[in-house]
């Protein structure tokens, strides 16, 4: 092989093999299944002394061995888990492991008490899919029937003897088996597919049928959500003894259940179901109800238009055993009840007034958002990682001279540059934390190849700086080279590279306007992020609108030519920085690797700016050389994960939520901080309040402990602790107080009196 072809197979491997990740990580809804879908979770207790648990696991997932676990309650003496070998497995996060794919059995032996006839299950498990999305930490709860102990007949709970039946029906005297439990013949399972509908799972026995037209449903603890009409699959028509003609399912029935929302924000509710069944020439059950803890995540706001469902009065009047108040009970009519179309219409046409004005506060709330992010990318232009890129601007503003005309434009386009970059990163959050991740503002810098990426840029922007190389009309390059062209291609791409360097930073007021936008309907969620965009934009926009501060400019001369060299060692200290972050993620193999990587970066710009005028073969040769850069990129992002964690000074434990817990059922003072080393603002406060003489005696003085968690790096834990904070990322901090109680979130940018009120707030 040629050592022109050797170049360029190089290049073709080193671009699939970085882009890959990136594709694979920009999945949407569509693409990854909700977590009970992709492993559906069944328990099942062959004998009283063995409890089954298996997982059903969809094509292109897997489950984690050693994340999987099951507790029993105290009337079952249960045994360690058995799980059968899984394939091993060498994983980015978690290191060498194995996995399940397919289907998983696990096996839990123990001994019941003579009393119980069924054990509350608590089961934990974690798994991925082959697109390379993780989803969090699972925890189910499931309720298992034993068999009887030899000797015993079965009584249905409740049901007095079984000589005459139930409901007047008696058994058949060729009657197969005693009836089941009846967790065993009649199974159900409920999921919230999405934060508009649920998915109900009506499962009989073979040989039981359930009843469609006496079942009835309701929502606890969700106020502003409430159940419509159920979309019941085609039945079997029955004819019953007790009640006519009904339809019957013999076999599962999955059931859609739509939801009616008044807010879009996510919710933990309880669905009640009470359904009916029946033994195929046997007995009949009396009516059961089944409690399942659903977690709902944000979904759309129903329009106002949509009229509440009646219940009719048939579904009120099924027995029941449980009451629920009325003010959190909603009945959803069967399948055939009449709705008066008068009442329709008028619901239609008349919204009612507490409707309205739930709209009004949404609408101010979404006002009070708008403005908090304006205002907080207004701040983001003097957070340190965006001032670089700025100077670039204001550079490129200046030797612009004072042509109105022309600074309106480049602030235009730097201004879509800017707004289509936030829009994009916030589409990309949006549409990850919808598929299963609390993903956060600057997740994208848990990435090495990411981190690595942005280094090459900005060490590219300061060889440009420099003189190292120029780039002409024939090189449409990235990063500088493009910000760097003139008219509105390099304006727009300044802006890009304005919003890229901006991901490490949090400014005042954009926490609040981030955790609207992740908990808002996706149009306006993309307006926060829109908004965002226009702030930091602003001062450019003003500048090249207002003639009175484009005269302030400095007329352009040779100084600039001074000034855009000294620029350079910014981006060279960012470029720097960077290798940093990239040293922590993955050790410090990964900065040499990207060193080398720099190197030939360097070399490549060089050699190409002195043959730009050659023949073509050399300049290709030169841009190949540039390109190879990437390879050891590609080498960085499959190294694995830096163990080496920093040393914990007295007072300072890493954070974990056991940790957590036992610390304050001591009594103590916890002062929780989620950081990163990629988040400058989590920096800047350690710099300024964390890692002082005097925060360290506030910690001694209220007998203190400060918990840190690490998310440099993908970390489920700290992601689920954001996640219950209704944190956008890090840096977050959380007060908790001494004697319980809840924890108090404090400021992103940290002051001395700030925290010094926070910990005696807590000791009181």
């Amino acid at each position: 092989m040629t050592p022109i072809r050797a170049l360029l197979s190089l290049l073709l491997l080193s671009l699939t093999s970085l882009l890959a990740p990136a594709a694979s990580a920009a999945i949407t809804q569509d693409d990854l299944l909700p977590v009970d879908e992709a492993f559906v979770l069944t328990a099942t207790a062959p004998t009283r002394d063995r409890i089954e648990i298996r997982w059903k696991i969809t094509e292109g997932y897997y489950l984690y061995r050693h994340r999987t676990s099951v507790g029993a309650d105290p009337g079952f003496a249960a045994q360690p888990l058995q799980l059968p070998k899984g394939k091993a497995y060498r994983d980015e996060f978690f290191g060498d492991v194995e996995t399940y794919r397919g289907e998983l059995l696990a096996t839990l032996p123990g001994q019941p008490t003579a009393s119980t006839d069924r054990v509350t299950l608590k089961i934990k498990y974690q798994g991925c899919a082959d697109a390379g999305i993780c989803y969090p930490p699972q925890t189910r709860t499931l309720t298992v029937a034993l068999p009887p102990a030899a000797g015993e007949a079965f009584v249905p709970l409740g049901s007095g003897a079984l000589a005459g039946g139930l409901l007047g029906q008696k058994p058949q005297a060729g009657m197969d088996a005693l009836p089941l439990p009846e967790e065993q013949a009649f199974a159900f399972e409920a999921i919230a597919f999405n934060g508009n509908e649920l998915l109900l799972r009506f499962t009989p026995a073979r040989g039981y049928y359930v009843y469609r037209d006496r079942t009835s449903m309701a929502l606890e603890g969700a106020p502003g959500i409430a159940l419509q009409a159920p979309r019941w699959p085609t039945g079997k028509a029955h004819r019953d003894a007790h009640f006519g003609e009904v339809t019957v399912y013999f076999d599962q029935a999955e059931v859609p259940v739509p939801l009616r929302r008044e807010n879009a924000k996510a919710a933990q509710a309880t669905l009640r179901v009470t359904f009916q069944g029946c033994q195929t020439d046997g007995i009949c059950y009396p009516p059961m109800t089944r409690r399942v803890k659903l977690s709902i995540p944000a979904g759309t706001v129903t329009p106002a238009a949509t009229p509440d469902v009646p219940a009719p009065a048939a579904v009120a009047a099924l027995p029941t055993s449980e009451t629920t108040p009325a003010s959190t009970q909603v009945a959803v009519p069967v399948a055939g009840a009449t709705t008066s179309p008068v009442a329709a219409d008028v619901e239609r046409t008349r919204p009612p007034a507490d409707v309205l004005a739930r709209n009004q506060g949404s609408a101010t709330s979404l006002l009070v958002a708008l403005a908090l992010a304006l205002a907080g990318g207004l701040i983001l232009n003097l957070m340190p990682c965006v001032l670089p890129i700025l100077s670039l601007k204001a550079l490129s503003l200046a030797e612009s001279g004072r042509d109105g005309g022309d600074a309106r434009q480049r602030a235009l386009w730097y201004t879509v540059g800017v707004l289509v970059s936030f829009v994009a990163v916030g589409a990309l959050a949006l549409a990850l934390r919808a598929a299963g991740l609390a993903l956060g503002w600057g997740f994208q810098l848990q990435q090495p190849w990411v981190v690595g990426l942005l280094a090459y840029v900005m060490f590219a922007v300061g060889l440009s700086l420099s003189g190292v190389f120029a780039v002409g009309h024939r090189l449409a390059g990235t990063g500088h080279g493009l910000a760097s062209r003139r008219g509105p291609v390099g304006d727009f791409f300044t802006g890009v590279l304005a919003v890229v360097v901006a991901s490490p930073c949090t400014a005042p007021f954009m926490g609040i306007a981030l955790a609207y936008a992740f908990t808002a309907p996706t149009p306006l969620a993309l307006l926060v992020f829109a908004v965002l965009g226009l702030g930091l934009a602003l001062p450019f926009l003003l500048i090249g609108f207002v003639p009175a501060l484009a005269h302030r400019l400095p007329r352009p001369g040779a100084w600039m030519e001074t000034l855009k060299q000294v620029l350079a060692f910014p981006m060279y200290l960012t470029a720097a920085w960077l290798l940093w972050v990239l040293g922590k993620q993955r050790g410090v193999d990964a900065v040499g690797l990207a060193l080398v990587g720099l190197v030939l970066l360097a070399l490549g710009l060089w050699w190409f700016q002195r043959v730009r005028f050659a023949a073509p073969l050399q300049r290709m040769l030169a841009l190949a050389l540039a390109t190879s850069a990437l390879v050891p990129l590609v080498m960085v992002h499959r190294l694995p994960t830096s163990t080496s964690a920093a040393a914990m000074t007295d007072g300072h434990v890493p954070y974990s939520a056991e940790r957590l817990a036992a610390l304050r059922a001591e009594g103590r003072i916890v002062f929780v901080d989620m950081t990163a080393d990629w988040c400058v603002t989590c920096k800047a406060n350690e710099k300024a309040v964390l890692n002082t003489d005097a925060f360290r005696e506030l910690l001694s003085e209220h007998d203190a402990v400060m918990m840190t968690g690490d998310w440099t790096n993908v970390d489920p834990a700290i992601t689920a602790f954001l996640e219950q904070h209704k944190a956008v990322g890090v840096p977050l901090y959380v007060m908790y107080p001494r004697n319980g109680g809840e924890g108090e979130v404090l400021p992103t940018v940290l002051t001395h009196d700030t925290v010094r009120q926070a910990f005696e707030r807590a000791a009181r």
